[in-house]
């Protein structure tokens, strides 16, 4: 395998997704990095949350291949590609409302567990030391998330922003080596806001991440990207550094508009 494979992370490769005679992503051609911190922009309807979720097996690609750590991933399901190493969160929160904030954190450890259905059932085996393990895993990714006083509260009693962070948290449970982020600050006021950006920052450190990020809070992205692409009707318009995306024509045209770069 070549040293750029190795580097590289995540691939796709002239991707499309058709509904219906409609392209929702045309010609997709993206890469990102171990260790790399990249944002995906663009208007609305432009295709960002269809890549999230061709990345993460909730749509199959029409044409195209999309490759983690060199192997093809088209054709999975969405459990097996976490398992494999991509964790989400949503641009709509989806949390089990009706259960814990801990136990919201416990069931994505559990893509990993190592006792079987029948040690499950019976509870020998592995299954209490495991369950353990588990438990206390959680409450430290929650102390991180400082989410540790509201362990044993139902999850959507928690405020907003509070609620955000505990879906970060139990993407990271699910030990992802490619953390995608959709829409992470939609909500949050400007101090939610630069509290999130240094969480994702510690957050990446710590866990030696990959963040693939969409946003649409260009102060966020133009902060704490390291590339980023823009995406326009479905297809890539430009990609670059920070820098190069503001001062790019098209993609102050297409998004950006004047005032935002200036």
């Amino acid at each position: 395998m070549s040293e750029t494979k190795n580097k590289t992370l995540l691939q796709a490769e002239n991707v499309s997704e058709v509904f219906g005679g409609l392209k929702a992503v045309a010609d997709f051609n993206f890469y990102i990095d171990r260790g790399e911190l990249v944002g995906l922009i663009g208007p609305n309807g432009a295709g960002k949350t269809t890549v999230f979720n061709l990345f993460t097996g909730v749509y199959q690609p029409t044409t195209g291949e999309i490759l983690l750590d060199g192997k093809s991933i088209v054709g999975m399901k969405p459990y097996q590609i976490t398992a494999r190493g991509i964790a989400r969160t949503f641009q709509n929160i989806r949390l089990f409302g009706e259960l814990s904030v801990l136990d919201n954190v416990k069931i994505a450890y559990h893509c990993h567990v190592k006792y079987g259905l029948a040690e499950s059932v019976f509870r020998i085996g592995r299954y209490f030391g495991e369950e353990d393990e588990i438990e206390n895993r959680a409450l430290k990714l929650l102390k991180i998330f400082k989410l540790e006083d509201h362990a044993y509260e139902i999850a959507k009693n928690l405020p907003y922003g509070a609620q955000r962070r505990l879906e970060i948290a139990r993407a990271l449970a699910a030990n992802p080596k490619l953390l995608l982020l959709d829409e992470p600050a939609a909500g949050m006021n400007p101090q939610e806001t630069r509290e999130l950006m240094e969480m994702i920052r510690k957050i990446r450190k710590q866990f030696g991440l990959t963040v693939l990020l969409i946003e649409h809070d260009m102060s966020l992205v133009m902060g704490i990207c390291e590339r980023i692409y823009v995406l326009e009707y479905g297809m890539i318009i430009a990609d670059g550094t920070p820098a190069e995306i503001q001062n790019n024509p098209e993609v102050i045209r297409a998004y950006l508009g004047a005032e935002a770069i200036n």
